[in-house]
């Protein structure tokens, strides 16, 4: 018979007769660690593969279907294959900073999540312990300030390669970390300001009565937010393909570029950890899931939990397959001069609602409806005035004066014009002409050939 671990004190762990002396709750975090880091590993590999497919159902394409059943061992194919390669270092680079880099990237990746609460206390070799690492009170400031230091990877890694492109994406990224931040952290406040606590744990406690997605324009600017933060489509300008050949890890390969995949996959599901935990009740159940007594109990939140974070990667996978790149000053301005001045505005307007609950002027259920009905007329009002920006700027007429400034070929290659510039009306091609033309036939008779139009 197998040694088996048996309780006899609340203080330490006795293996069979032997009494180990480790503290019971540093076995127990050693548990939650090993476990955290292996649901990242696997959330990974199925996350390939799930974006693979469903992209190829969007796409009307078959998808991954060879390796394993229904293709589902596809991503540990490509684990494996990138690990068999030859691993290639530019003559250079700065070879410490260039190994150095992918660990900087992918490391945080795998902190942030610590603090995530997968679930309540559930019992674990009879004791009770929460579903999450550790519950720190400022535990979404420690999120955002270890996924800023993600970014250093990226930078670093676009600097020491040594070549003009991975240089651009680096600071593109380093550009799209300080404009989205600053529109996250403005979302976040309004949580703050109605759970009263910046602790993960105590925000997701705050939700019992209701899930803060009624916070209508935080969640969207926050799901906004995090795209851009990820470098995921429709924002992934730091590594466009057409423009930059790879961005930043291009001259990258075998494990240090599986890092850097890592790493962007497990981003993604942080970041879909925190909107879940934020805005949509972190582990507990949806209603009508709610009304049974027993959903909020046990393991059965950490089913709720998978399948809302499942949900958020999908809405990547879906903007991933249906939305083009934006182009970079379109990007820029839109973080710029519209995420961040809408975050403030909102935050006043969430702030007042806030005074008038706490000063007992009105109730919890007229603050939410307050609260949705000026999200939505705030929404709406951005949406008038966009259009009517966008109705003006068709209306206005090219300025001909910077039609002369726009050089569609300045500096020897094709560039596309500055905002503000227009570019040239492009000339129609010419038509065939539909004449027939006399040939000569083998024998030296004429005969009439058809028209190109009629060879079409």
């Amino acid at each position: 018979m197998p040694a088996t671990v048996v309780f006899q004190n609340a203080d330490h762990w006795v293996l069979g007769s032997w009494d180990t002396g480790i503290p019971w709750w540093f076995l127990l975090d050693l548990i939650k660690a090993v476990a955290s880091f292996a649901l990242l590993v696997v959330l990974t590999l199925f996350n390939i593969v799930y974006e693979r497919r469903a992209v190829s159902w969007m796409q009307m394409r078959i998808g991954p279907n060879r390796v394993g059943p229904q293709g589902m061992l596809q991503s540990l194919a490509d684990g494996i294959k990138l690990a068999l390669k030859e691993d290639i270092v530019p003559d250079n680079a700065d070879k410490v900073v260039f190994w150095l880099a992918p660990v900087v990237s992918a490391v945080p990746a795998f902190l942030a999540i610590a603090v995530i609460p997968w679930g309540p206390p559930v019992s674990i070799f009879h004791h009770w312990t929460p579903l999450q690492l550790v519950d720190l009170p400022i535990g979404v400031l420690y999120i955002l300030a270890v996924s800023s230091i993600g970014i250093y990877g990226v930078v670093l890694a676009g600097w020491s390669s040594g070549s003009p492109y991975p240089l651009l994406g680096a600071l593109r990224s380093s550009a799209q970390m300080i404009s989205y931040e600053v529109a996250m952290g403005l979302s976040f406040a309004g949580v703050f300001l109605y759970a009263g606590t910046m602790s993960t744990t105590g925000i997701v406690a705050a939700q019992a009565g209701g899930w803060f997605v009624y916070l209508i324009p935080s969640a969207a600017i926050y799901i906004i937010s995090m795209v851009g933060e990820t470098n995921r489509a429709p924002f992934d300008l730091a590594e466009a393909e057409g423009e930059l050949v790879g961005g930043f890890h291009t001259e990258y390969s075998s494990l240090k570029f599986a890092l850097f995949f890592l790493a962007e996959y497990i981003n993604l599901v942080t970041v879909s950890c925190l909107a879940v935990t934020m805005f949509f009740g972190g582990w507990r159940a949806p209603w009508p899931l709610s009304l049974w007594s027993g959903a909020n109990s046990g393991w059965y939140p950490l089913i709720w939990f998978l399948v809302k974070l499942l949900i958020f990667v999908f809405v990547f996978i879906w903007l991933r397959g249906t939305l083009p790149r934006l182009r970079y000053d379109q990007f820029m301005s839109f973080g710029w001069k519209v995420l961040i001045p809408i975050s403030l505005l909102w935050l006043l307007v969430l702030a007042t609602a806030r005074q008038l609950h706490t000063s007992n002027t009105l109730d919890r259920a007229h603050t939410v409806w307050i609260v949705i009905a000026l999200g939505a007329v705030f929404l709406l009002v951005l949406l008038a005035l966009e259009i009517r920006e966008r109705n003006a700027i068709r209306r206005a007429a090219p300025d001909a004066a910077l039609l002369s400034e726009y050089e569609p070929t300045a500096g020897g290659f094709p560039v596309p014009p500055m905002p503000g510039q227009a570019a040239p009306p492009i000339q129609a091609r010419p038509q065939f002409s539909r004449t027939p033309v006399a040939v000569l036939a083998s024998n030296g008779s004429a005969t009439e050939e058809a028209t190109p139009d009629e060879q079409e």
